[in-house]
């Protein structure tokens, strides 16, 4: 059976390379806008959304991530001023990450992980150098552990690629 990744998320195609499966990406075609207010519920909630806006045959996956810190929800930052202000809130500091998947193979599977992240203590001039790579403007809590922030990170608990986007250790016995 066909695999589809509802995600065009450059992170999610390659955690999903990596396991050495076959599939096709199709973006997720949703709302994003949540009302709950629990962190595993939104991202449960916005994975079933997104693999449910692919409407083709076969087994379809989708992810959401999203980053708190002191109960406050951090998605994508909406310009670098608010990149600035979040990264200034998560350094020095511990938060975490959740990535909830869904997996609709006959009916939809949907659940979450969620990793612990602690950030160095950063400089103004540390975050605004790394805001102009450009790097945080499309991830959750405006930074990306895989890459060029991977630098910006002391220490996480959890699975790694639940702070990248896409959990698998879970998602490999549902595909099979």
């Amino acid at each position: 059976m066909k695999i589809i990744l509802a995600s065009q998320s450059p992170r999610r195609k390659e955690i999903l390379e990596s396991l050495g499966i076959d599939f096709e990406v199709v973006p997720a075609n949703c709302n994003e806008m949540c009302d709950k207010t629990a962190p595993n519920e939104i991202v449960m909630e916005l994975a079933e959304r997104k693999a449910k806006s692919v409407n083709l045959p076969g087994i379809i996956i989708g992810s959401d991530t999203i980053v708190v810190h002191n109960n406050v929800v951090f998605g994508k930052p909406k310009d670098k001023d608010d990149a600035f202000k979040m990264l200034k809130q998560l350094q020095d500091s511990w938060h975490e990450v959740y990535t909830g998947v869904c997996v609709i193979k006959d009916s939809p599977i949907t659940y979450y992980e969620c990793s612990h992240v602690h950030m160095k203590r950063l400089s103004d001039n540390e975050i605004w150098d790394y805001i102009d790579t450009g790097e945080p403007m499309d991830k959750a809590g405006a930074y990306a552990i895989q890459g060029i922030g991977a630098k910006l990170i002391d220490e996480y608990k959890g699975e790694f690629e639940t702070i990248m986007g896409l959990p698998i250790k879970r998602l490999k016995t549902l595909l099979v």
